[in-house]
């Protein structure tokens, strides 16, 4: 790192969709700009204020699909007059694009063009039947293999990796490790206020997660546990250097610190070469830790990509917690919980928190910073001394995109 870069200041809104009790499907539920104003405004007035920023990034996926909305860099002077002429960029990686919206405002720290950037992860997806989204998010793959693919696109995908599992290792033994996911995720959302599924009183989460799948209703190798949810929301955070600690008036101890990340590419018109692993996410992990100077063992806590159970699984496998094929059993044997070896996606994951697809990257980060500060509320776990790493692993499609960043607590 050619200079030091802090995280601060990080905000979350609500979750929105189906399992939040203020949800109504048949109602206009807010808009696009609603929830960039409110996690914007929300981190504006935790750093002192709009004039302190230098520059803004927005990542989003799919509004020109989901909300007929593209150009939404130009939203940003709408949060406060003072971002009024200021620049400001919209980039995009499919559900990547908040880890993209962070790194890119990191890359603004380090070119020296700014000291205090804000970085929005948005997304409203509530606005389409699901058989409609299954087609918009579908363009996170090569357009020509939608007409092949299943109705429920990326479900099927995971499926699929799902499916060559089950072959390689077993289906009793996949599911166990599938359903401990899926109940780790439903209990650290009900310490979350945010989260998607905080309201969830399912006494019989494992034995819901043991549920076999049903092809002619879904897909073949997956339920509907398994599977993120279809969110709406924001999240926000700024991105500043040592001055821009300063400009704002911040202790480095209410942040964290960027010591390493990654983004890592791989060939979107080719299928994954070995759909047991996720190849790019472990190039990605491994890249960022070797830029922090780390190994895994000294990270307290992790915010892992799980737009479906299987692949928590296999990102367990990728970072090297378990060896290949064993990562059923290192979830099943409680070794993710949030008192467990390694505590994944405290306040529940894309799986429980939800995914927000533009979004999640940004919350991740919010997480770890909550998290590493101690400000995590009901949801905070114990960062020992002699682990004092988050990390945080954002995909973008069938592991295609993906950026990973470790974060170090301040002292």
């Amino acid at each position: 790192m050619q200079k030091r870069v802090f995280m601060v200041a990080g905000y979350n809104t609500v979750s929105l969709g189906s399992g939040r009790s203020e949800f109504n499907p048949k109602k206009e539920n807010p808009g696009i700009e609603h929830y960039m104003m409110e996690a914007g405004r929300a981190t504006l007035n935790m750093i002192n204020g709009a004039k302190n920023v230098d520059e803004s990034v927005v990542g989003n996926f799919m509004a020109s699909r989901f909300n007929n909305q593209a150009h939404l860099a130009a939203f940003i002077p709408s949060i406060d007059k003072d971002l009024l002429y200021k620049p400001s960029v919209r980039v995009e990686g499919a559900c990547a694009s908040g880890g993209l919206a962070v790194v890119t405002a990191v890359k603004s720290i380090l070119a020296g063009t700014a000291d205090v950037v804000l970085a929005i992860g948005v997304e409203v997806q509530n606005t389409v039947k699901a058989m409609y989204g299954a087609d918009h998010l579908a363009l996170a793959d090569y357009h020509k293999k939608r007409q092949a693919g299943h109705a429920y696109f990326f479900p099927g995908k995971f499926s699929d990796r799902a499916g060559a599992y089950a072959n390689a290792y077993g289906e009793e033994y996949m599911r166990k490790g599938l359903a401990q996911w899926y109940a780790n995720c439903i209990e650290n959302a009900r310490l979350c206020e945010t989260a998607q599924e905080y309201e969830n009183k399912n006494e019989h989460l494992i034995e819901t997660g043991l549920m076999p799948p049903d092809g002619s209703r879904f897909v073949d190798h997956l339920n509907f546990t398994d599977c993120s949810k279809v969110s709406d929301g924001a999240s926000a955070i700024a991105v500043v250097s040592e001055e821009g600690l300063k400009r704002i008036g911040i202790s480095a101890r209410e942040a964290i610190e960027l010591v390493g990340f990654a983004q890592t590419e791989d060939n979107i018109m080719e299928e994954p070469g070995d759909p047991l692993e996720l190849s790019t996410t472990k190039v990605s992990v491994q890249q960022a830790m070797q830029m922090a100077g780390i190994k895994k063992e000294q990270l307290a806590t992790v915010e892992t990509h799980d737009c479906f159970t299987i692949a928590g699984l296999l990102a367990t496998e990728a970072f090297g917690f378990a060896d290949k094929g064993k990562g059923a059993a290192f979830v099943a044997n409680g070794h993710t919980s949030r008192d467990g070896q390694i505590p994944f996606n405290t306040t529940g994951g894309l799986i429980a928190w939800g995914h927000p697809t533009g979004a999640t990257g940004v919350h991740q980060v919010v997480t770890i910073l909550e998290q590493l500060s101690g400000k995590a509320g009901q949801a905070q776990i114990p960062i020992p001394d002699d682990k004092p790493y988050g990390m945080t692993v954002n995909m973008g499609g069938n592991d295609k995109t993906v950026v990973s960043m470790v974060f170090k607590k301040c002292d």
